[in-house]
């Protein structure tokens, strides 16, 4: 600065509150010179009920006050264009909200900085432009994870030979998907494999299929393997061939599973084997098997053994409509099912 001749003023090196008090000591002198020169008695005295033209009106603008503390998002809609634009996606605030922290996060977020570049990631991975509002209800905590860790992610499983199509139908399926690490995706595809006993090819069907499977807690299906081998008795090879054709048999109700398997087996006498041909009975409710079996049992039709004429699989029992099964399986009427129930 010295060689190039110039140097810096005091006032430039006093601190900013130096400054400050400099700037407003001179403002004072200014306003105080201003009021001694004017006449008191020209001055209009200023009235809450002073009447003010059409046009000053109209100038006077109220911005509404931001809520400083609510229990429901709705009441910042009209503040944040964030949450303006979430809902018109179709994202459901009121649902949004019932999640630990969600809100909070959104309030955080800028639409074009922070969540424009999450949606054109969840669009590129496939996810339908009118799926965009209900899988962010699910998972709004999506829009603050790192672009590039997702990214990662989707390459992974890529990596695992999902197609572009299978990844969109599982992360669709499953929202919080891409939430976890890659490292917990490969030990939890890793887990199904070995636990199983399943190929590559059969673990990538078993989780196309139930994608939740990557993200829910191992903890139930542990212990449904075990009620299924322990409880149940199926054989290892039965239990592998249940669990690929049925995966929702990992996550449901024990004791449900207990009582289901109970009333097939043990009252209507169905072999595992039987059972292990057609598992999708487990997904049905106990109350159907039991008022079809009991409606056949009444006709003298409930035979489940194939080698015996008149011969009713297990899918025939419970997957038709009742206006099918009466007229095609009971060789009944609707009618005639209707009135059985009534006796029971």
């Amino acid at each position: 600065s010295a060689k190039e001749g110039s140097f810096a003023s005091p006032e430039n090196n006093l601190p900013s509150p130096v400054k400050q008090e400099q700037a407003k000591a001179e403002t004072l002198v200014d306003l105080n010179a201003k009021i001694l020169s004017e006449d008191w008695d020209d001055i209009p005295p200023s009235s809450a009920l002073e009447e003010i033209s059409e046009e000053e009106a109209v100038r006077i603008i109220g911005e509404p006050l931001l809520p400083l503390q609510s229990t429901t998002l709705q009441d910042y809609v009209d503040h944040s264009e964030t949450l303006a634009k979430l809902v018109h996606l179709g994202v459901d605030l009121s649902q949004v909200e019932k999640r630990q922290k969600a809100g909070q996060l959104l309030l955080t977020l800028d639409f074009e900085k922070d969540i424009r570049k999450i949606l054109l990631f969840l669009k590129d991975v496939g996810v339908e432009d009118n799926q965009l509002g209900p899988f962010l209800t699910k998972n709004p905590y999506i829009l603050g994870e790192d672009l590039e860790a997702l990214e990662t992610r989707v390459a992974y499983l890529k990596s695992k030979k999902f197609g572009k199509s299978e990844i969109a139908q599982m992360v669709s399926r499953a929202p919080y998907l891409l939430l976890f690490s890659v490292e917990r995706l490969d030990n939890r595809l890793g887990f199904f494999k070995n636990e199983l006993g399943l190929s590559v090819k059969k673990t990538k069907d078993l989780v196309i299929r139930l994608p939740r499977l990557l993200t829910g807690r191992l903890e139930p299906v542990k212990e449904n393997l075990q009620v299924c081998q322990i409880e149940l008795g199926f054989q290892r090879s039965e239990i592998q061939q249940i669990v690929y054709k049925t995966p929702k048999i990992l996550t449901a109700s024990k004791k449900r599973l207990k009582q289901t398997f109970d009333y097939l087996h043990n009252i209507m006498g169905i072999p595992h084997h039987m059972l292990t041909r057609f598992p999708q009975v487990f997904n049905s409710k106990l109350l159907r098997i039991r008022e079809r079996h009991m409606f056949l049992a009444f006709l003298g039709r409930a035979q489940y053994d194939p080698a015996q004429p008149s011969y009713i699989s297990l899918d025939q029992l419970v997957s038709l409509p009742d206006e099918v099964f009466c007229t095609e399986i009971a060789k009944a009427s609707i009618q005639d099912f209707e009135n059985f129930l009534k006796t029971l």
